[in-house]
C-alpha cells in the first residue's frame, strides 16, 4: 500500500467518522432534559496509521493491500465516547442505535461481561452512509463507549503493560485486575448521582434485563 493509496483509501472512512461525531455530539445536548447534566465527558476520535493497518492484515495473514484493509479490518475509523455514568453509555448507545439509517454491525457489552484481564467497555461497530457523486456506501465506524474510570484503566493497563520492558508482566497484570474490580465497585458508587440512572433502569426493566 503506498502513501498515495493510503490516503485516498481512508478518505471516506473520515467522512463516515465526521458524520457519526456530528450525530453523536446533536445526542449529547439531546439525551436528556435540560434539567440533567449532558451524559458525555469528552469524545476522542482517529484513523488508523498506514503502518498499523499494514500489522493488522500481516496478523491476519493477509497482504498490506487497499482491498484487504477494506474486507478485513472495521476499525480503520475509531471514535471514542467517555460518559460520566454507566447509564449514560446505554442509554447513548440505544439512541445511536435507534437511527434508521445506520447499520449496525457488531456489538460488545465488555462491562456486562470484562474481558479476563478486567478490561471493561461497550463496543459497538456501525455502516455509516456516505454519499458520493456516484451513490451511496455504507463504511464501518467502531465506537467504544467507556466511563471516565474505565478510560483511565485502559490507559494505564496500556501504559504499563505494552508500553514499557517488565519482567513482572503477570503480576501486575494479577494486580491491575484487582484495580478495575476496585474500580467496579467505586463506580457503581457514583452511579446513584447520574441523570440518567432512572432512565437507564427504566428501558433495561422493559427490556427485561
Amino acid at each position: 500500500m503506498t502513501n498515495e493509496e493510503y490516503y485516498a483509501f481512508i478518505q471516506p472512512y473520515a467522512d463516515a467518522s465526521e458524520v457519526l461525531l456530528a450525530r453523536l455530539n446533536v445526542l449529547k445536548h439531546n439525551l436528556y432534559s435540560e434539567s440533567f447534566g449532558q451524559p458525555v465527558h469528552n469524545i476522542q476520535h482517529r484513523i488508523k496509521e498506514k503502518e498499523s493497518m499494514e500489522e493488522k492484515l500481516a496478523g491476519k495473514g493477509k497482504e498490506p493491500t487497499v482491498m484487504n484493509a477494506k474486507d478485513y479490518l472495521q476499525d480503520i475509523a475509531g471514535v471514542r465516547v467517555i460518559c460520566y455514568f454507566v447509564g449514560d453509555i446505554y442509554n447513548l448507545a440505544d439512541a445511536l442505535k435507534r437511527q434508521a439509517d445506520l447499520i449496525v454491525i457488531r456489538e460488545c457489552d465488555y462491562i456486562t461481561r470484562p474481558k479476563a484481564n478486567g478490561y471493561r467497555s461497550y463496543h459497538i461497530i456501525v455502516g455509516i452512509p456516505v454519499y458520493c457523486l456516484d451513490g451511496m456506501e455504507y463504511f464501518p465506524v467502531e465506537v467504544q463507549f467507556r466511563t471516565m474510570s474505565m478510560d483511565f484503566w485502559a490507559s494505564m493497563e496500556h501504559r504499563i503493560l505494552y508500553k514499557m520492558e517488565r519482567d513482572d508482566r503477570e503480576k501486575l497484570a494479577a494486580e491491575l485486575k484487582e484495580y478495575a474490580e476496585n474500580l467496579v465497585q467505586i463506580e457503581s458508587r457514583f452511579e446513584q448521582y447520574s441523570d440518567g440512572h432512572n432512565v437507564w433502569k427504566e428501558t433495561a426493566a422493559n427490556d427485561g434485563t
